[in-house]
């Protein structure tokens, strides 16, 4: 009875973001499926980028008072390899200074989940990636909230629509990397990335068990 509970509320959940997705009148017509295939499914190699290291990076860049810093303009990117990978760029939509998604996303935010189950991407590994337009708040609150923001969308593609966990990887890069340098108060870059990362490992194929050995007949009395 309890596992009966539990499907009928998860998929309750699932019902929930579709439902809303309808009635909340999304302002923009949400990406279809077959677009975020399209952007994410000619991956050719992974990038060279240690993610745990750049997490770091980005955490000690955005806390530093650089004197001679150059401003949004002309910061450099902190992690130019990713502008590499197939990317599709999302217009998620968040309460202010927190990692709620709103209700007129969650179309959005489905038909990510539909693309990741494509036959075509069920391969690879996806890098979720936050980022956050220059504002009157600080880099480090900044890169804080895109991590947040990041982490939020993993939570729901793996708890509501079970996309496994090993296939995603959410960073924040808050103001480290604009996707339009030249506007870094656009709303532009508050968009949030999905990249194709990396070619899943292939699972090892477990060894063939060894034939019975064959029964002596039993002797006669």
């Amino acid at each position: 009875m309890r596992a009966t509970g539990l499907a009928i509320a998860r998929t309750g959940i699932a019902l929930g973001f579709v439902l809303l997705a309808g009635t909340a009148g999304a302002q923009t017509a949400a990406p279809t499926r077959d677009d975020i295939v399209g952007k994410l499914n000619h991956f050719e190699e992974a990038a060279e980028v240690d993610l745990s290291a750049l997490k770091q990076q980005v955490m000690e860049r955005a806390k530093t008072r650089i004197k001679n810093d150059p401003g949004p303009v002309n910061r450099p990117l902190i992690a130019p390899d990713l502008a590499k990978l197939p990317a599709f760029n999302a217009q998620i939509q968040f309460d202010t200074d927190t990692p709620i998604i709103q209700p007129s996303s969650y179309q959005t935010v489905g038909r990510i989940a539909d693309a990741l189950v494509h036959a075509s991407l069920l391969p690879y590994t996806f890098l979720i990636v936050g980022h956050v337009e220059s504002n009157s708040k600080t880099r480090e609150a900044n890169a804080i909230l895109s991590q947040r923001r990041a982490d939020a969308i993993r939570d729901v593609l793996v708890n509501t629509f079970k996309i496994s966990t090993k296939r995603l990887h959410p960073i924040g890069l808050g103001e480290e990397q604009f996707l339009d340098r030249a506007k870094p108060t656009s709303a532009v870059n508050g968009q949030l990335q999905i990249l194709t990362y990396a070619k899943l490992p292939e699972e090892p194929r477990p060894a063939a068990a060894p034939a019975p050995a064959a029964k002596k007949p039993a002797k006669k009395r």
